[in-house]
């Protein structure tokens, strides 16, 4: 075992598969000379080259397209963005021809892709720079959608993520580059569409994904002390979404809070209490709760940012709620 970063995580996962295919390489703003925005590829254009590590002007639109076509023509891309709020100038791209070309020509082209980069909330950004827009890319037929909590997933799910012949949005945080985190010296693969239990409980579940699953862990050791023991399911990959997981941990518990780092309209949540009330109803003994943003753009100030996003206190009360204990 060794411990690496969360950042250089993501680095080994592209550096070995690159190693592996010469048809893989890394294409965004500040990935080479810069060594990335947030490091993630330091070191990166010396081993490879800047045929395969590739700066690119300001232009998400461009290089995505580029990376598609090039997708099409035998090469297998990553391509970063800075964050994940200016894949929204890419995301004609993204949406009308990556995740539609495989279907719109019966099967003939695959499109070997990953674009990945961090989401979410990372202090005081602005709203335009702390959204997390996974449920928006997890909406549409096409596209895999991957947000690792850890840089022990991260690496096994972004190395499965270049391998796999789909269109693979592949979501990061900002502030988890810096989390250290003990791995595996050999190389190591984790299945797509697999969920995992991070905490084995009894009394509720709680199901989650990316960087807002520390809160939740957290808020389990504040609730063991009440004897409450909850279990906790770490989505890893929100489409395909392994409802099996869910479901069954449902079936014991006979209790769920959902906890999401993004807006309640319309979100994964949303989806998940759907599925739990159709296959498990008759199982739950207390009405599903979901824990989420305020529905308002991210403020800036300090003490808005405070009630805009979820905290441990919140997790507490819900699942002391939920079990009728003060």
């Amino acid at each position: 075992m060794k411990t690496i970063s969360f950042r250089e995580a993501i680095k080994e996962a592209m550096s070995e598969e690159m190693r592996r295919d010469k048809s893989i390489y890394l294409i965004g703003e500040e990935v080479g000379a810069y060594n990335g925005a947030y490091k993630a590829s330091k070191g990166m254009l010396s081993e490879f080259g800047k045929k395969r590590v590739i700066d690119t002007p300001i232009s998400e639109l461009g290089f995505s397209g580029l990376g598609i076509g090039s997708a099409l023509n035998g090469c297998r891309p990553i391509i970063e963005f800075m964050t994940f709020n200016f894949s929204l100038v890419a995301i004609d791209q993204i949406i009308n021809n990556a995740a539609k070309i495989r279907q719109m020509s019966g099967g003939q082209w695959e499109i070997p892709i990953v674009f990945r980069g961090p989401t979410g909330f990372a202090g005081q950004l602005g709203a335009t720079h702390s959204q997390s827009l996974e449920n928006w890319y997890a909406h549409c037929p096409g596209l895999k959608v991957v947000v690792p909590s850890n840089a022990y997933d991260a690496k096994g799910l972004l190395k499965s993520a270049i391998k796999d012949n789909d269109v693979i949005i592949f979501l990061e945080s900002e502030i988890m580059y810096g989390d250290q985190m003990n791995i595996p010296n050999k190389e190591y693969y984790l299945p797509l569409g697999k969920a995992s239990i991070k905490r084995t409980g009894s009394d509720i579940t709680l199901v989650s994904f990316g960087k807002i699953l520390k809160l939740a862990l957290k808020a389990s050791k504040e609730l063991e002390k009440a004897n409450i023991n909850l279990e906790i399911i770490d989505l890893k990959t929100i489409r395909p979404l392994d409802y099996k997981t869910i479901l069954k941990s449902v079936k014991k518990t006979n209790r769920l809070i959902i906890l999401e780092e993004a807006w309640p309209f319309g979100s994964i949540s949303s989806e998940i209490t759907y599925l739990v009330q159709k296959y498990a109803f008759d199982y739950l003994d207390a009405p599903i709760k979901r824990i989420t943003l305020e529905d308002t753009p991210a403020p800036y100030a300090k003490n808005l940012l405070k009630i805009w996003y979820p905290s441990k206190e919140k997790i507490i009360t819900y699942a002391k709620n939920l079990l009728s204990k003060k």
